[in-house]
């Protein structure tokens, strides 16, 4: 029998995925349970298993190439005798699609190919025996002509990763030159006074000039950015002082905290005495949500944005919420998340400190209620309530918000707590 491998639906937004890399080459025999191919979805690389045995007998949809949710993009023969057969199938459908007003010859019944069952995982297990690799490690060796099989991985559970593969081979990645530029998001930094000239990326001036078509995160960015234009939103603003925030993170930065975990977490608090600005609108309907979860606006290297999950920040601590956080962005920027670390979050924030932004808008993301827009800490002078003058630290945060559900009200008293943990309660957040 003749089984069409169909493009997976891996997460509830994907409406097509990018074949990334054959696993599984044609005339490959594949046992129930192997990756056949890696398929990059709207936010991250996913291996796709069988639970069929067979053999690969012809691919449809080649690497490099997008294809929608539930369209054929592989035919798999259950035996090798059937190889040629699938093959002349697939031969007789391009034909088909190819020339539609031409009826096709009459053929022979033959009985409704049945889709081949397929799991995406991108999470280290070997109970089966195969070999566990990420998809960045399978496309490299792929690259490099490395056996997995005579890798030993350093991974999370032995899963071989990229960096095994340059090991083996001396080759450095290719993906690593765009990120030794990128500056991390984990921070919210002071712009320096005069900061260094950075050169500009690579690939740069090789798309001077050019129409290059966006990849299939940039598309699902793209989708939800034009939704989110349909909600009725409005926007506030505070400044902070962050000296005690400061302080507080300078003392207890060379324990692993991030300033990322310590907003994330001062957030996390606040949203919990206002669980209004934690809801969404939901048909007519305010959905309250049971837990809190924070999600940071992340650039991937090769363009478009992700929005890691802290879950429950509110009930973790600050140095494990930290550790959370940088296991977070690792595997976001080598798309490695699974969809509930990126797709749960109840509340967003966008910070832009790192590049010296002062003040910035962000647009709300679907199915939220409010994302928070992070500037940069900044001196400034200012006005004692005794008439004096003094330096003070300040941040700018504009919150964006849907009038559905959260009203001026409701959004000012919400930034007013949060000042105020920030400003006056920072010792709650080590807690």
């Amino acid at each position: 029998m003749i089984h069409d491998i169909f493009m997976p639906a891996l997460s509830s937004t994907m409406t097509e995925g990018k074949i990334v890399s054959w696993v599984k080459s044609p005339g490959d025999k594949i046992e129930k349970g192997d990756t056949v191919v890696i398929v990059e979805s709207d936010k991250a690389d996913m291996d796709v298993e069988s639970f069929y045995e067979g053999y690969l007998a012809t691919i449809l949809v080649e690497e490099g190439n997008d294809a929608p949710v539930g369209a054929a993009i592989a035919l798999l023969a259950e035996t090798e005798a059937e190889i040629e057969a699938a093959k002349q199938q697939a031969a007789n459908q391009g034909q088909a699609s190819s020339s539609p007003e031409t009826p096709a010859p009459a053929a022979t019944p033959e009985p409704e190919p049945e889709p081949v069952a397929t799991t995406a995982s991108n999470s280290a297990s070997n109970g089966n025996g195969r070999i566990v690799a990420s998809p960045r490690a399978r496309k490299l060796a792929k690259e490099l002509k490395v056996d997995l099989a005579t890798l030993k991985g350093s991974g999370p559970y032995g899963r071989i990763i990229a960096e095994d593969v340059e090991a083996a081979t001396g080759t450095a990645a290719k993906s690593q030159t765009a990120l030794v530029t990128q500056p991390s998001p984990t921070q919210l930094a002071a712009a320096p006074p005069a900061p260094p000239r950075q050169a500009p990326p690579a690939h740069a001036s090789a798309t001077i000039g050019k129409t290059v078509s966006m990849n299939t995160l940039q598309k699902a960015v793209v989708r939800n950015m034009v939704a989110s234009l349909e909600v009725p939103d409005f926007r506030v603003g505070y400044t902070i002082s962050t000296d005690e925030l400061d302080k507080l993170y300078k003392k207890i930065k060379s324990k692993g905290v991030t300033m990322t975990a310590l907003l994330a977490k001062a957030i996390a608090m606040t949203l919990h005495k206002h669980p209004i600005v934690n809801a969404a609108y939901n048909n007519d309907s305010i959905q309250y949500n049971e837990d809190i979860n924070v999600s940071v606006a992340v650039a991937m290297p090769d363009g478009g944005l992700i929005t890691p999950v802290l879950q429950k920040a509110d009930q973790i601590d600050i140095y494990s919420l930290s550790r959370t956080w940088k296991s977070l962005v690792e595997r976001a920027r080598s798309k490695q998340l699974q969809p509930e670390e990126y797709n749960s979050g109840t509340f967003t924030i966008s910070n832009l400190g790192m590049f010296g932004v002062d003040r910035f808008d962000a647009i709300l993301p679907p199915g939220q209620g409010a994302i928070l827009a992070v500037g940069a800490s900044r001196p400034q002078v200012v006005a004692t309530p005794e008439g004096m003058m003094r330096v003070q630290r300040q941040m700018q945060v504009n919150m964006t918000c849907d009038h559905r559900t959260i009203y001026g009200a409701d959004a000012a008293a919400f930034l007013k707590d949060l000042a105020d943990l920030l400003e006056n309660d920072t010792h709650s957040l080590t807690l």
